[in-house]
Order: structure tokens, then sequence, then C-alpha cells
């Protein structure tokens, strides 16, 4: 079996280390983007297993329409929407994702997530 990969998106660079940093130490392959290159390239070229998305990327874009692209395109690839805003939880367009995480120095959470995403994965192929 090949190594489960996790791609991180998300515009704060400081973000992006920190979840690298913290999930490479349990052993997960990651790939980043900081949101401004296309989606789906980012998608085919990385091939992850599951994808922690932020909801906010910058001023002009917002993972909520990256994660419609995804599903669109991929509608079985586990998808944990990370954001330090807890009211995007209500939003319609967020129930298209797998897992909510409001976004803390605490990982314990997200680590949770990423294990629960990753089985949901095994599971579906």
């Amino acid at each position: 079996m090949s190594q489960q990969k996790i791609l991180i998106v998300d515009d704060e660079k400081h973000i992006r280390m920190l979840y690298r940093e913290e999930l490479e130490a349990d052993g997960y392959e990651l790939a980043t983007s900081d949101g401004e290159e296309d989606i789906l390239e980012v998608v085919a070229r990385e091939k992850p297993t599951i994808i922690i998305l932020d909801i906010k990327l910058g001023v002009n874009r917002s993972g909520l329409d990256l994660l419609q692209e995804i599903r669109a395109k991929d509608p079985l690839i586990p998808v944990i929407l990370s954001t330090a805003y807890d009211s995007f939880q209500h939003d319609l367009k967020s129930i298209a994702a797998d897992y909510y995480v409001v976004k803390s120095v605490d990982l314990t959470e997200l680590k949770d997530k990423v294990r629960m995403a990753l089985n949901k994965a095994a599971a579906t192929t």
C-alpha cells in the first residue's frame, strides 16, 4: 500500500508549516498549497488521500468554493474544513465537507479528524 498523503490548503504560511511539522512527525506524507493555484491541478498532481482545506483563503478566495470544485471532480475524497471561524459550520456549502475543525494551537482535534478521514478513505477504496 502506498503512503497516505495529506494535502493542506491554507493561505497562512505558518499554519501550513505547523500542520506539516506535526503531521509529518506522525508519519504522514504532506503536500501544501496556499490556495492560489488551481485546486484541481494541485489535486491531480499530488493525488492526496485526504485534503485539509482552510475556508478563508485571502481576500477573494473561498475554501467553500474550492470544496465545491473538489466535490464536482471527486465526490469521495475526504475533506476536512479548517477555519478560525466556527460560524462557517452552518454555511450550506460546508455540508459537502466530511469533517470540520476550528483552528487551535492544540492539534488533537485535527489529528483525530485526520485519522477518521484516512479510515474513511481506506473504506472507499
